[in-house]
Order: structure tokens, then C-alpha cells, then sequence
């Protein structure tokens, strides 16, 4: 009808839905991607940073506590 033949004027078919799918299939991998990259970069539970005694010699090496501190707490922890 008034030359849009068949497809009613959009004139796509097959070609169409394949690109529909493929737009929607690489939305859907960006979002996963994104949110794969913000869980990486966000500080998560306890436990994932390392044992209490690795914890603990990061914070005497960054002079958090001093070595009388440290040696008492180590003792405690094994």
C-alpha cells in the first residue's frame, strides 16, 4: 500500500531483528562489564584483604602501631 510494500515501511525484516538482537546483546554485556569493574573496584567484606597476622604486619609497616603492640598481638594470634 502507497509503496511501503509488505513490512508496512520499515522495510528491515530479518536484517532488523538480527540488529535488535545484536544491540541488545551488547547492552547487556556493557552492564555486566560495568558492574564486574565497580565490584572489583569496591572494598568488600572482611576476610577478602588478607589473614589478621598479614593485616596486622601491614599496619606496624605503615607505623600504625609500634613494636611492643605489634609483638603483644602477634603472640595473641598464634
Amino acid at each position: 500500500m502507497f509503496g511501503y510494500g509488505m513490512m508496512g515501511g520499515y522495510g528491515l525484516g530479518i536484517a532488523g531483528g538480527i540488529l535488535m538482537l545484536v544491540f541488545w546483546v551488547l547492552v547487556v554485556v556493557g552492564l555486566v562489564l560495568l558492574v564486574r569493574y565497580l565490584w572489583a573496584a569496591t572494598p568488600h567484606a572482611a576476610g577478602t584483604k588478607g589473614t589478621a597476622l598479614e593485616l596486622l604486619k601491614e599496619r606496624y609497616a605503615r607505623g600504625e602501631i609500634g613494636k611492643e603492640e605489634f609483638d603483644q598481638k602477634r603472640r595473641d594470634l598464634q
